[in-house]
């Protein structure tokens, strides 16, 4: 049977697509990585984790490489919890570059993103839009164009100091505003331990949460023996609520109650952290009550990216 003029015409169409396929230009794959411990090497990794995933209103200063600032110009970075409408980075008219930890579109590798914002932040002039790439691929992390040391942690109590005067008049970004400062809940930043804060989330209940900067198996063992021993709670009336798992570090959080302030929890807390402290040492094979315990911590913990 003869092919019908329809049958025809419908070869010739996907002929027309194949050839159009071959002759388009490729796009080229970004491939994402996933990485585990993104903040790996930084000497403050547990705060790097804290304000992405803890803190909701902090601030810190970054200080740039040599070759970095020989390149891009000399000025001025700040890290912010969040940026307006959750930017990955923004300019003010001043020059100064902001980046955000806590935002929507990440890849595999977070210091990937936070150093490819930095870059993209540096070379957008001064109070004009940033654009950063949702997958930036390989290339830079944080630990390649960073000073690193400690980080300069303020907490904040709004999130004023994102603005400049021309900025402030923006009613999209005074919206933002707004809305970011109605999310903020009292937190304050431990002296007892590095990476730990007190929070406030209702009148009547707190927590206190610290990222432990030991490695995960490490850690968990060592919380698991305190379990056992029955010295995992921060005192009478608190809960141990259980654990984060936030970019390879773990994070136990403690019920406490609302009344007492951050102060009233700093000894209990350095106590806990000695009791920590000292059965870190204890490198051997967990007795039976300890792996008991090390199984219930397992099965209240949460995963964050």
């Amino acid at each position: 049977m003869a092919p019908t003029r329809n049958h025809r015409l419908g070869c010739l169409a996907v002929s027309k697509r194949r050839n159009q396929r071959q002759t388009a230009p490729k796009r080229e794959k970004v491939r994402d990585i996933f990485v585990a411990r993104p903040f790996e090497g930084l000497t403050d990794e547990p705060e790097w984790i804290a304000l992405r995933e803890l803190v909701p209103a902090a601030s810190a200063p970054l200080t740039l490489k040599p070759e970095i600032v020989e390149e891009y110009g000399d000025r001025p970075v700040t890290l912010s919890t969040v940026l307006p409408m959750a930017w990955p980075a923004m300019t003010r008219t001043d020059g100064r570059v902001f980046i955000g930890l806590q935002r929507h579109v990440q890849s595999g590798d977070v210091s990937r993103d936070l150093a490819v914002a930095i870059l993209s932040g540096l070379r957008t002039e001064p109070g004009d839009t940033v654009s950063v790439p949702a997958l930036p691929g390989q290339g830079v992390r944080l630990q390649d164009i960073l000073v690193d040391g400690p980080l300069d942690v303020a907490m904040q109590e709004g999130f004023e100091y994102w603005l400049d005067e021309d900025q402030a008049d923006d009613p999209n970004v005074k919206a933002s505003l707004e809305r970011a400062n109605a999310s903020i809940y009292p937190t304050v930043r431990m002296a007892s331990a590095r990476a730990a804060y007190w929070c406030r989330v209702a009148p009547d209940k707190g927590h206190v949460r610290w990222v432990l900067p030991e490695a995960e198996d490490q850690a968990l063992d060592a919380l698991a023996r305190l379990s056992a021993a029955g010295d995992l709670l921060l005192g009478e009336n608190t809960k141990f609520a259980g654990m984060f798992r936030a970019h390879g570090l773990l994070v136990p959080v403690w019920d406490i109650p609302g009344e007492p302030e951050s102060a009233d929890w700093e000894a209990p807390l350095a106590d806990f952290a000695k009791r920590y402290a000292d059965i870190l040492s204890e490198t051997g094979p967990l007795d039976a009550d300890a792996r008991r315990a090390k199984q219930g911590l397992i099965g209240r913990q949460l995963t964050l990216r």
